[in-house]
């Protein structure tokens, strides 16, 4: 085949894996919905294999393209006729204005996916400096080579002290190194980073570096697709639950792995003083797993709008031509810009007195990113500092939400910090 034939196979096939990687993620959103109530383990594998069918489909479309010098007719080519057939009268000006634009579509696709592969590149490289360079800790090796005798690994596990880094880092197959913050070292107390560690382990233990590097290889080749970035997400979310339990059941203290947790996210949280409330992260639901693992009700009318959406993406395939598909704008919820941010003064009488606390805010943020309202969700215990964190941080400039991609008035959780230390 020639070269153009080459680029034309391959620029349909990226077309096609619009309609493509919107059936797959409904179809992987309604498994994982039913699935609520699993095992991360179960839930982990529909991720990925969900995440996997986004890379065969299009490359068994493209393989039958290839091979066909045009439209494949085998099991992937079959939908992909279909939907070119659609609506040729009406339609035939889209199909050529996209063939005319093949060999752009291509280039940029190509650029793109280098700059992803080089970047991934650079923090594999990194990685591998900072297990050569960066410090070791005798005391914490000799502590990380007995945890990892519970784990029944083999292999020596290094470890490394990196300043700056915000967490643990586990890296390495053959070779396998933990990352470990010297933040971490120094303010966290050692039964805590003993659990922290144990579960940098756990992923060892489960191979997770391996299929970690396979993510990216999906997500630098696909990284157009908004579904593939979310299916992504779910397997790096079972992934860390799975470690999380793999660990708490060596440990033997799932409470013990939770505090290590909250302890990591106030040690983030003080070093940056305003941040987004952790329990609209996966930092604060790891911990409420491990302290409260309840069983959690199926939520059916969030599967509903799941199913419509695939019924519709299907009669959009069947009857629609092939331009490319959009998916809708995830709503956003408005957030805070750090940098504008200046840090709340401290009360002088709360200084002398030494309080200290933590506060959270909710402000409403208008669609022109000003603060319309605002109020204290949870209190330090000092109205003090309460007063002087809510002064300052409604000066701050903030994003509005975002609906269907436009600006809306929504509310912003905001904490604050205040230690003495």
């Amino acid at each position: 085949m020639s070269a153009a034939g080459v680029i034309a196979a391959l620029g349909w096939t990226l077309l096609h894996f619009l309609w493509q990687g919107v059936l797959v993620g409904c179809a992987t959103a309604v498994c994982l919905a039913l699935l609520r109530n699993a095992r991360a383990e179960q839930r982990y594998l529909v991720a990925c294999a969900g995440l996997f069918l986004c890379l065969a489909w299009p490359a068994l479309d493209l393989v039958l393209r290839l091979r066909d010098g045009a439209a494949a007719t085998g099991a992937a080519g079959l939908f992909a006729a279909q939907a070119e057939a659609a609506g040729t009268a009406d339609d035939g000006i889209w199909t050529t204005l996209l063939r005319e634009h093949l060999a752009g579509i291509v280039l940029c696709w190509a650029l793109c996916a280098l700059l992803l592969a080089l970047r991934m590149a650079m923090g594999l490289l990194w990685i591998r400096r900072a297990a050569r360079d960066e410090a070791s800790d005798p005391a914490w090796q000799a502590r990380l080579d007995r945890l990892a005798v519970r784990f029944d690994l083999t292999r020596t596990v290094r470890l490394r002290v990196v300043a700056g880094l915000a967490s643990p880092v586990t890296a390495g197959w053959w070779r396998p190194v933990v990352l470990v913050p010297a933040a971490l070292v120094s303010g966290m107390p050692a039964h805590l980073l003993e659990a922290l560690l144990a579960h940098e382990l756990a992923h060892i233990r489960r191979h997770d570096y391996l299929v970690n590097l396979a993510q990216n290889l999906v997500e630098t080749l696909l990284f157009y697709h908004p579904a593939v970035w979310w299916i992504s997400g779910q397997v790096r979310q079972e992934r860390e639950h799975i470690a999380d339990d793999f660990a708490a059941r060596i440990l033997g203290e799932p409470r013990r792995l939770a505090l290590a947790l909250s302890e990591l996210e106030r040690i983030q949280f003080s070093t940056h003083h305003l941040a987004v409330p952790a329990n609209g992260g996966d930092l604060m639901f790891r911990i409420k797993r491990l302290v409260r693992p309840d069983t959690q009700a199926l939520n059916w009318k969030a599967a509903i709008p799941l199913l419509g959406i695939a019924v519709m993406s299907t009669a959009l395939f069947a009857h629609a031509a092939p331009a490319p598909q959009t998916t809708a704008e995830p709503d956003t919820y408005a957030s805070v810009d750090f940098p504008s941010c200046k840090k709340p003064v401290y009360p002088h009488e709360a200084l002398k007195l030494k309080q200290q606390g933590t506060v959270a805010f909710d402000f409403l943020v208008g669609t022109d990113g000003k603060v319309k309202d605002s109020k204290v969700l949870d209190s330090s215990g000092h109205p003090a500092l309460d007063d002087a964190a809510l002064t300052a941080i409604s000066k701050c400039s903030f994003y509005p939400g975002r609906k269907a991609g436009l600006p809306v008035q929504s509310w912003a959780k905001v904490k604050y910090v205040w230690s003495v230390d």
